[in-house]
């Protein structure tokens, strides 16, 4: 059994550095610096307990890539790259192989499972930051990450087990469940606050707003009939806590990331853009994760830095006492 991962950046190169260091045959698919950073010299991952470093093949397309029956493909691109990169897997040849969607948002799996007749969902929580070219870095001890996960459709999950004895080899934790979706909207519900860390960083000033994202989500899922999941923090906990790196910098959350980045896209309109989506199906309002889904979109193609917006221009756009 192989694992193609399919984006090695900050969540998928953690991956591919701890899966290869315990002895499963990594393939990565990568773009850019990074691919050509990490043809060159492999990958080094920062971590709490000290460096680690892998070399693994690593290509530009899946086309370069001999598929296998019984190779599972770990999805961890953006929602906003998913489709294209689904298009070039089919094209590729891929077609039983297990697709996993480490991926936040709601959408991944349904647009693969469009194409593709095996897919899977999970809920990561991984700390990752991708620090530059070549180096990342995972905040997380002592488990480098907690992976929820679950077919989704129906059908058996055979690759479920070959899925938990790998990552479980390599030092992560895997929780397995019938139905993952109430886990995702848990997760999304999490996520909503990456707009407001990308548009304007973290502090006390936000609360107020986060608190209205929420409550817009809760009214959203209600009327929808979907009651998500409840992790069992203090368990988790015990698994993995975040730690300080020398030398590394938390830079915030992965739509925090993207903006520092200077990726060129940003996933808010999958995360925040879910509950609008949902409001607007069922006639529930959601100015606030509307306004911060645009607003970072803004700031994306303005190409300012996250956290740069000035909170009084928020409160002028969006008052609390209409929220």
């Amino acid at each position: 059994m192989r694992i193609v991962i399919y984006g090695v950046g900050a969540i998928g190169g953690t991956l591919a550095v701890k899966l290869a260091l315990a002895g499963t045959e990594v393939i990565g698919i990568a773009r850019g610096a990074q691919l050509d950073a990490i043809a060159r010299d492999g990958l080094l991952l920062r971590t709490p307990q000290g460096d680690l470093h892998a070399r693994f093949p690593i290509v530009g397309n899946p086309d370069e890539i001999a598929f296998a029956e019984d190779d599972l493909i770990f999805l961890t691109m953006k929602t906003q790259d998913t489709l294209p990169a689904l298009e070039r897997l089919r094209r590729a040849g891929v077609r039983d192989q297990a697709i996993f969607c480490l991926q936040n948002g709601m959408a991944n799996e349904d647009f693969a499972l469009r194409l593709f007749a095996h897919v899977y969902g999970a809920v990561v929580a991984m700390p990752a930051t991708f620090i530059r070219p070549g180096e990342v870095a995972d905040f997380f001890a002592p488990k480098s990450g907690i992976f929820d996960v679950g077919r989704h459709g129906s059908g058996e999950a055979p690759a479920l087990v070959p899925f938990t004895q790998a990552l479980e080899a390599a030092d992560f934790a895997v929780f397995v469940h019938d139905d993952i979706v109430p886990f995702k909207y848990a997760k999304l519900l999490m996520n909503l606050n990456n707009a407001l860390d990308a548009t304007l960083g973290a502090g006390e000033a936000t609360k107020p707003y986060r608190r209205a994202l929420r409550a817009e989500a809760d009214a959203v899922l209600a009327k929808a009939g979907i009651v998500p999941a409840s992790f069992e923090r203090a368990a988790r906990e015990k698994l993995a806590q975040m730690h300080d790196i020398a030398g590394a910098e938390r830079v915030g959350s992965s739509s925090a990331q993207s903006l520092a980045r200077g990726a060129g896209s940003i996933e808010t309109d999958y995360l925040n853009g879910e509950i609008v989506l949902l409001g607007r199906k069922l006639g529930v309002p959601t100015p606030a994760n509307a306004y911060f889904a645009e607003l970072a979109q803004r700031l994306l193609h303005e190409k300012r830095p996250a956290g740069s917006v000035d909170i009084a221009l928020v409160r002028r756009a969006l008052p609390l006492d209409t929220l």
